[in-house]
């Protein structure tokens, strides 16, 4: 079944340890949400796309039911502007339509606007509940914004939210990360994303890290055992909490399990709107180009934002994606006799695990996945 990802790469600030290909452009986004628009009406206008793994060129309003605005920032569009663009899209009521939110950013008529518009999740873009650490990546909230925030999700009939976290912040500490697990379990949300630091030449502060420099907190970045300590910390204090792990980074009370994520882990088809948005088909995937400004001036054009298109391979695939779910995958007969030899050289080094006709991950080949 697919769903529908729009990227939404404007944000107020760039935060210090983001690798994404978001930023600052307040000029450009006016004209970016009317090529969203156009891409919009593009894509759905025939209410069909050929999504090879359904068989045959399937309506989408008839079996599209997740959609997922991500960033960047999409909380910061206005809700009659979100209201247009998501009209145009088949499938509503969707099953899950999650929209990505930067704390403080919105406020109660948001929300409801939000409601009104299809949305029933949110993502909290918290990283952290601490006030030293939220300094030094840029963030302006504080811990009582987010409680406030999921206090006006509630009130606005919106009860099903993430909390995105981040082990190995710079001047992260065991105490500090308690902290924050511990304002988790105050605010009592449905699902948690808990993701290890990326040290990468992307972001200023994973370049300043690779550089030995001390800007942005760099010298004080937790060392990987900690960052490590960190994550299982989470692991276990979440579990207890009843928000059991079902994807290295994705933690969910029962039946909160992100369905549009889980669509990217079991390859199933998705459709990407917008700048640098992947779309998939079962045999086939595309991408637009990156750039935002790029984007803009082919939509303007009357051009495809497609950049390119490559074939994918499910069959293998599906080992490296479907082993990032804590319910691991089957594979069939013709599988464990052609992968036979790593399977088991994985399992003697303790990195997998088999139960019956399943292969999972063990708890230490998570922490090397992630690594």
């Amino acid at each position: 079944v697919p769903g529908v990802y729009i990227s939404y790469p404007f944000c107020a600030q760039k935060c210090t340890f983001c690798n994404f290909g978001s930023g600052v452009q307040p000029q450009l986004e006016s004209e970016y949400l009317k090529a969203l628009e156009t891409e919009c009406s593009v894509s759905f206008s025939s209410c069909g796309v050929s999504f090879s793994s359904l068989g045959a060129s399937a309506p989408l309003g008839e079996v599209l039911d997740t959609l997922y605005l991500g960033g960047g920032t999409p909380s910061r569009i206005h809700p009659d502007a979100l209201a247009g663009f998501l009209s145009q899209i088949p499938g509503r009521p969707w099953r899950e339509a999650t929209i990505e939110a930067a704390p403080g950013s919105f406020d109660r008529e948001s929300a409801e606007a939000w409601q009104r518009a299809g949305i029933n999740r949110v993502s909290l873009g918290v990283q952290s509940f601490s006030a030293r650490e939220l300094a030094r990546t840029g963030r302006k909230h504080r811990a009582e914004t987010v409680a406030e925030d999921v206090r006006t999700l509630r009130d606005a009939g919106i009860t099903n939210h993430n909390i995105d976290l981040i082990a190995g912040l710079p001047g992260q500490t065991l105490e500090s990360w308690n902290e924050s697990l511990d304002w988790i379990e105050r605010l009592e949300p449905m699902h948690v994303s808990v993701y290890m630091l990326e040290v990468d030449e992307d972001s200023r502060l994973g370049l300043e890290i690779l550089n030995h420099g001390s800007r942005y907190g760099a010298a004080d970045a937790p060392s990987d055992e900690l960052t490590t300590e960190l994550y299982e910390t989470a692991v276990d204090r979440l579990h207890a909490a009843g928000i059991a792990r079902y994807e290295i980074s994705n933690f969910a009370r029962p039946g909160f399990e992100s369905a549009h994520n889980l669509k990217y882990w079991l390859l199933e088809p998705y459709i990407g709107i917008g700048a640098d948005a992947h779309s998939f088909d079962g045999s086939m995937r595309w991408q637009n180009v990156e750039s935002a400004t790029e984007y803009v001036q082919r939509l303007q054009a009357g051009e495809s934002p497609r950049a390119e298109t490559t074939a994918a391979h499910p069959e293998e695939e599906r080992f490296f994606v479907g082993l990032r779910l804590t319910r691991g995958i089957q594979p069939d007969p013709e599988e464990w006799r052609r992968y036979e030899e790593p399977i088991r050289r994985f399992v003697d080094d303790g990195l997998l695990e088999t139960d019956g006709g399943t292969l999972r991950l063990t708890r230490a080949g998570v922490l090397l996945s992630e690594a």
